[in-house]
Order: C-alpha cells, then structure tokens, then sequence
C-alpha cells in the first residue's frame, strides 16, 4: 500500500516506519504524501489506539531530501510546507490518540520537528536532535518555532535554533525535549511497553486531555478552565468513565475498550 514507508498494526498499536533508509528516510514527495495518508488511516481505524512513529535503519529523519529538492528545481518554500510537512504536524497533534516517537537515531531538521511534534518519545542513547536550519540559511519550520521554545523556554531554543547545536539523546531528556533513553537494544521493549499501556488506556479521555494541554499553552486560565469543563463532560459521559467507576468500586483493574 504505501512504498516510502511501513504500516504495521498489532494489539490496537499502529507502527509507522519511514523507510528510505539509505537517505537516513530524508524526505521527498512521495513520503511526505505517504506520511500523511498513514496517519489518516491511523486516526480512522477504532482498533488503533496509539501509534508509533520511527525510522528504518540507523536514522528517525534526516529531515528534507536536498537532493530531491535540487532535482525538482525552483519551488516555492512557503507552498512546499503548507502541502507537504504542515499536514503532517498537524496529522500528529490532531490525532485523537497518543503518538509515541521511537527516536532510534538522528532526528534533524524537519525530522527534529517530527519527534518535537510526538506527544511521547523514548530514546536510544545513540539517538540525536538537531535543528540543523540556520547551516543552510533556512529559519525553523514544521512546528519547530512553536513546540521548541515551550519546552525549553526562549533562550535556550534560540541557541539551539541559531547555532545549529547538535544534542545527545541525555542532553535532550535533561532540556525536557524526550521522555525517557534507554540503551538501543532496549529501545523495542520500551517502545512496547510505552504503547501497551496507552492501547489499553481511555482512548477518549487521554484524546480530550491531549487538546487540552495542546489548549494550555496558549489560552488564558478563564478559557482553559471553560475548556475542562466541557471536556470533562463528554469524558464523564464516555462507557470508559462508567467502567473505571465500576472497576474502583469492585477494586480490580478496569477493562478500557477506547470509547
């Protein structure tokens, strides 16, 4: 179905796997086109509940295809964003379930922006990021410029923007920027575990929370708190919120279906 990358479901766990290894899965069209109907089809499916983004080989992304880009000669920036890499960003942070990144090696560019974008991501130690932009004379994009400072506040995502710093997967966990590193040969079982837990999570609870975090970092307290009321109300209506009442009540471990 799909020829730049890997679409892959087992246990309600969709793995996504950018396949062009040998560019380090750099991007061209047909993997930015292919990217964005994968996540699509995995917002779509009702048996997928998490999903994981990695990359095939030694790298997550390389970010664009330069080489691609050069052949395909004179194109508009703003034009190439708004169709390929923006849908993308916006495939992820609108998915109404967890996005894992297992971020197996470098992360650059618009790759980085692809991990920053994630709302989970577990780590090699031979992983890294580096929003490697200003080396070509390019500013952030792909979300970047949105997602870096929030995380790690405006003075040190200027440094890392402006100098093109390249981190360790450690110096990414310390910034607040990965969740957790693991060695590589525990990378998989990591990754597992992380998405386990979250295919047998409320589905639609953890859905709402993530528009509501999304939400908080840039609404005022008055409209965040008119927001979790609203969303506290369909989650309170949802048949998991009945069956993790019922299981506390019982005192045994509640039966997630997602809905």
């Amino acid at each position: 179905m799909f020829e730049s990358l890997l679409f892959h479901v087992t246990n309600g766990v969709a793995t996504i796997t950018l396949n062009r290894p040998e560019v380090y899965n750099a991007f061209n069209d047909p993997l930015s086109y292919e990217l964005q109907d994968a996540l699509k089809q995995a917002e779509k499916d009702p048996q997928i509940r998490a999903v994981v983004l990695t990359g095939a080989g030694k790298a997550f992304s390389s970010g664009q295809d330069l080489k691609a880009s050069m052949e395909a000669g004179t194109r508009s920036f703003s034009e190439s964003l708004h169709k390929r890499y923006n849908p993308i960003i916006r495939g992820i942070r609108n998915m109404p379930k967890p996005v894992i990144c297992r971020l197996n090696g470098v992360a650059a560019g618009a790759g980085c922006s692809l991990a920053l974008a994630c709302d989970v991501i577990i780590a090699s130690e031979m992983a890294t990021l580096i929003e490697i932009f200003v080396n070509i004379a390019l500013v952030l994009d792909s979300g970047s410029s949105y997602f870096l400072p929030r995380t790690i506040g405006y003075h040190r995502a200027f440094e890392l923007a402006t100098k093109a710093t390249k981190l360790s997967a450690q110096e990414a966990m310390q910034l607040g920027l990965v969740n957790k590193v693991v060695k590589p040969e525990e990378l998989d079982a990591a990754v597992q575990a992380e998405a386990e837990f979250y295919a047998n999570a409320p589905t639609k609870a953890i859905a709402l929370m993530k528009k509501m975090l999304t939400k908080g970092m840039t609404e005022n307290l008055e409209a965040v708190l008119d927001y979790e009321a609203y969303c506290q109300e369909i989650a309170g209506r949802s048949e998991d919120n009945k069956e993790g009442v019922l299981a506390f009540m019982e005192k045994r471990k509640p039966a997630f279906k997602g809905r």
